[in-house]
């Protein structure tokens, strides 16, 4: 049987298949539907310190080989989080990371000194440095080396847990990004984020989405995505979460081609939320077909 574990820091996941950020709650939200203990994790939605109602809609629309969101991080804030969310993680059957934003430095530490108050099961957080759909916080950490470097530093001092920061694509160098995080102590890296896009309903000539611009996600981004893991591969050691477009388990075997060590699903949740779990099985499958013991060996190995 192909080995399908990986390890990101000092956390060993039972195979690579997380799902995204936004696209499957507070990661209590769908055991009545899918089985997510065969997942290798769960990256919960957004939190930020204060509860949040989110942009007024419209705020998501299909687009060509994707869709366009601007939800506006919209969620119930830390301290109903804990309350509320974090003592069911302890039957649910699979690893969480709990994925945060905030608009200043101070924000994002204020959250991470809650989640250490408290005793969680949750290994490890993602700091999301990079929304497009907010006009205030994260995506001015996103695009800045110096702050990104900055805001892991401070988080880094104040857990043990895993710290995975999410890298938008909307840099000029998103390696250097990524460096950036390494040397300040993160522990992987996940990447991407949606891209900034645009719809516009050719009858009204309005804009199809409140914001006017949004986070395209789905099949369109994936060779961008491809792109930036491949990139961040070449300059940093630390893992490489590679989201973006993925649709089937061929998709995985290409990002993992390309550097990354495990891979997020997102959109394609809105479209079936079990897909993770097949692609489990049709990884094992490949593997054994291209006679590969460990998936862990295909990281990196695109022949260029």
């Amino acid at each position: 049987m192909t080995d399908l574990r990986i390890q990101i820091g000092n956390i060993e996941f039972k195979n690579p298949i997380f799902t995204a950020s936004g696209t499957f709650g507070y990661g209590n939200d769908v055991p009545d539907f899918v089985d997510v203990s065969k997942l290798g994790g769960i990256f919960t939605k957004s939190i930020t310190l204060h509860p949040r109602e989110g942009n007024p809609p419209p705020r998501i629309v299909e687009t060509p080989s994707g869709m366009i969101n601007s939800i506006g991080l919209a969620n119930v804030g830390v301290d109903h989080y804990m309350r509320e969310m974090v003592p069911s993680y302890s039957t649910i059957g699979t690893k969480i990371i709990m994925n945060i934003a905030g608009s200043t430095l101070d924000e994002y530490a204020e959250i991470i000194r809650k989640m250490e108050s408290i005793s969680s099961d949750i290994v490890g957080y993602e700091i999301n440095i990079s929304c497009p759909n907010v006009k205030k916080g994260g995506m001015e950490f996103g695009v800045d080396r110096s702050l990104t470097a900055e805001l892991t530093k401070i988080l880094r001092s104040l857990t043990e847990r895993l710290l995975i920061v999410k890298l938008s694509p909307n840099v000029t160098d998103i390696a250097a990004i990524a460096t950036a995080a390494e040397e300040c102590g993160a522990d992987a890296v996940s990447a991407i984020n949606t891209v900034v896009g645009m719809s516009i309903n050719p009858t009204t000539w309005k804009s199809n989405i409140y914001t006017v611009f949004g986070g395209l996600s789905g099949p369109a981004l994936k060779p961008i995505g491809l792109a930036a893991v491949q990139k961040i591969f070449h300059s940093v050691k630390i893992p490489i979460i590679g989201i973006g477009g993925i649709t089937g388990s061929l998709d995985v075997i290409e990002y993992f081609l390309a550097g990354a060590s495990a891979v997020q699903l997102g959109t394609v949740n809105f479209q079936d939320p079990s897909t993770g779990e097949r692609m489990i099985d049709e990884l094992e499958t490949y593997c054994k077909d291209v006679s590969i013991d460990s998936i862990s060996s295909l990281v990196g190995k695109v022949k260029n």
